[in-house]
């Protein structure tokens, strides 16, 4: 899906492109970039629609001066005040000083907190509700609080009905890579966003009662057709409910037998007939990807060695991350390696029972070493036992 900046006469798109970015927030593989997006509504009044990351604000700020040509900028409106979108706005200020920043309280309390921001600087605080006239063009400010910082807010311009969504329907990956959508966004909402499922329901319920033409994200591309399929996906998301019905075998191997004996219950599982079964090495593949299949598929296998009385490494930080994302509704089933003490089922046990809804089968598999023939009934048995929920 290559990225769709085209909006109307009077919205611009002034964003960037960010390919030499390794890792978004120092953690997310994006190995076809990212997009910083910003927008300029042009009427009676400019409104500039946030800013992008420091990494692009040269290119930015040429953006900008093309768009505005000899008109001097009126508002800078702030929906959220992460760096990846706040970053620009010191030199803004340097560039235009008598431009409007509008925000919410909390915005200007962070504003306050990132940049040394002139006294003189004039400030607009909005509330839930509250407009600002442009001319034809009329904004409307509907808070967000928590997707995913405190102080986000998005806007809805009403006279074309774009909802300018700040993080919300974003995604990875760079405008001009032609990609499809729902992967990288699905990747990107369940790290950032996943945690908070409650308040992005909040938000679709207030989103559902505004006529919707196009939605314009922080990241990724403008969205103008088909706008149910992606509110769908992403009621479905923070609904904490499976988007696809299969089974995610999640595996920290050390040696490769644990990993053997998760292939051969994969096997097994496609031979009575599970349509889909995914097969991850947690000590390999990207941690991002992980949690983004766990949350997407209804069922998941977890098969580790057990490692210093407890459970191997990968496996421990993958159900870290599952846990501070709010992983829950879901059944899991458990296989276990050890030499001389396997623990590591009880210890996968302990951390899912503290997660909510989560259903962890009886039926249990304990490989000792390697996988022999004796261990086939019991790989068994755990295969019909994930398949029949």
């Amino acid at each position: 899906m290559l990225g769709n900046t085209n909006f109307s006469e009077n919205i611009k798109y002034i964003g960037v492109n960010d390919k030499t970015i390794d890792l978004f927030e120092s953690q997310y593989v994006v190995e076809n970039g990212v997009s910083y997006n910003s927008y300029v509504i042009m009427d009676d009044k400019i409104a500039i629609m946030d800013t992008v990351d420091p990494r692009g604000t040269a290119e930015w700020e040429g953006n900008l001066k093309a768009v505005l040509g000899d008109r001097m900028p009126d508002y800078l409106v702030i929906q959220h005040m992460e760096p990846d979108h706040a970053g620009s706005i010191g030199r803004l200020l340097e560039i235009y000083p008598d431009i409007t920043l509008v925000g919410n309280a909390k915005t200007f309390t962070m504003l306050d907190q990132f940049f040394e921001v002139p006294p003189t600087a004039e400030r607009l605080v909005v509330k839930e509700g509250d407009t600002l006239e442009l001319g034809k063009h009329v904004l409307t400010f509907v808070m967000a609080p928590m997707v995913h910082w405190p102080e986000v807010m998005v806007s809805y311009e009403s006279s074309e009905k774009v909802l300018f969504s700040a993080d919300g329907f974003g995604k990875f990956g760079a405008l001009d890579v032609d990609e499809d959508w729902a992967c990288e966004a699905r990747r990107y909402y369940f790290n950032i966003v996943g945690k908070y499922g409650s308040p992005v329901q909040a938000l679709l319920k207030k989103a559902a009662g505004l006529d919707i033409a196009t939605i314009a994200p922080l990241h990724g591309p403008v969205l103008t057709e088909n706008l149910e399929y992606y509110l769908g996906l992403y009621n479905t998301w923070s609904s904490y409910e499976p988007e696809t019905k299969g089974v995610f075998v999640a595996v920290a191997s050390i040696h490769g037998n644990t990993m053997a004996a998760a292939q051969k219950l994969a096997e097994i599982l496609r031979d009575k007939g599970e349509e889909r079964v995914v097969v991850a090495d947690l000590a390999r593949e990207d941690m991002a990807e992980c949690v983004e299949d766990a949350f997407r598929h209804d069922r998941i296998i977890l098969a580790a060695a057990s490692y210093d009385g407890g459970v191997f490494a990968p496996m421990s930080d993958f159900l870290h991350h599952l846990a501070t994302k709010a992983f829950q509704n879901r059944v899991v089933g458990l296989m276990e390696n050890g030499t001389w003490a396997p623990c590591a089922a009880k210890t996968m046990r302990q951390e899912l029972e503290a997660m909510k809804d989560v259903k962890v089968l009886d039926e249990q598999v304990t490989i000792k070493s390697t996988m022999k023939s004796a261990d086939m009934d019991q790989l068994d048995k755990l295969a019909d036992a994930i398949l029949l929920r």
